[in-house]
């Protein structure tokens, strides 16, 4: 019961995120990157999957965990990055004020406060999946 009402707030914050005017693309670069960083190999496949499916190239997907070292990513996918890195590791104050500044620049209220709820949300699935141990299994032919 709890994990369905967990899907059903994922469903209305990436709907909130779509209202905001984040693409389907952001949204899954800040679940990849919040899934990097709790290291959830679960959530790192099937957001991978969805990244590839919304555009993503293979190579911007594989220099995220890097991306501040790189010039492949625009300032408001950079915004979101460094907001929810900032929200996934919330006790660095410092970090977390240059996060918020760096994403009033770039983002609106609205999408800032998507991102948050997008990164709170993939902690919440991070978590969950980690501690449920679920597999990452060999894709179906079919996939």
């Amino acid at each position: 019961m709890a994990y369905h009402a967990l899907v059903q707030t994922a469903e209305a914050v990436r709907a909130t995120a779509a209202d905001a005017g984040l693409d389907r693309l952001l949204v899954e670069l800040v679940n990849l990157r919040v899934s990097q960083i709790n290291g959830c190999a679960y959530c790192l496949d099937v957001h991978t999957r969805a990244a590839l499916r919304a555009g993503e190239t293979t190579r911007r997907l594989g220099v995220l965990a890097a991306w501040r070292d790189t010039a492949l990513f625009t300032a408001r996918e950079r915004a979101a990055l460094a907001l929810a890195e900032a929200t996934t590791s919330p006790a660095d104050a410092l970090a977390q004020e240059r996060a918020y500044a760096e994403a009033r620049r770039s983002l609106n209220e609205d999408e800032i406060s998507a991102v948050i709820w997008v990164a709170i949300t993939i902690n919440a699935f991070n978590r969950v999946s980690i501690l449920s141990k679920h597999p990452v299994r060999e894709a179906s032919p079919k996939a």
